[in-house]
């Protein structure tokens, strides 16, 4: 399956839907944008896996998620500046051949992530 991701809301209990994602490689310090995207009502990328498993490379990546944006668009009353701006996931593939799938549970003072199925 390549690479994939799914947001959920834990603040209203829902996918995050219509949250901006973006997903980079990385090498050091420096990234490199590959694709934008806003997750479907189902908190998922609409076009499917973000890379399949024949694109997906050996190295690291980032995927950024606007949560604050999301958030303000629920209206949702953020401060300002709000806690949580957009947050970045680093990551590492070492083994292309495997699925990695990278959810991430968040609220707007909040979030995790792990290695999901």
């Amino acid at each position: 399956m390549g690479l994939s991701t799914h947001v959920l809301d834990t603040m209203h209990g829902t996918p995050a839907a219509g949250m901006a994602v973006e997903l980079h490689t990385t090498q050091g310090e420096t990234s490199t944008l590959v694709k934008r995207f806003v997750l479907n009502a189902d908190g998922r990328n609409p076009d499917g896996p973000l890379y399949d498993n024949a694109s997906l490379k050996t190295g690291t990546y980032r995927l950024v998620f606007d949560v604050a944006g999301y958030f303000k668009s629920r209206g949702v009353q953020l401060p300002e500046p709000p806690f949580l701006n957009k947050v970045s996931l680093d990551f590492g593939v070492a083994d292309a051949s495997a699925h990695y799938h990278v959810p991430l549970l968040a609220s707007p003072w909040s979030y995790s992530t792990y290695r999901g199925s």
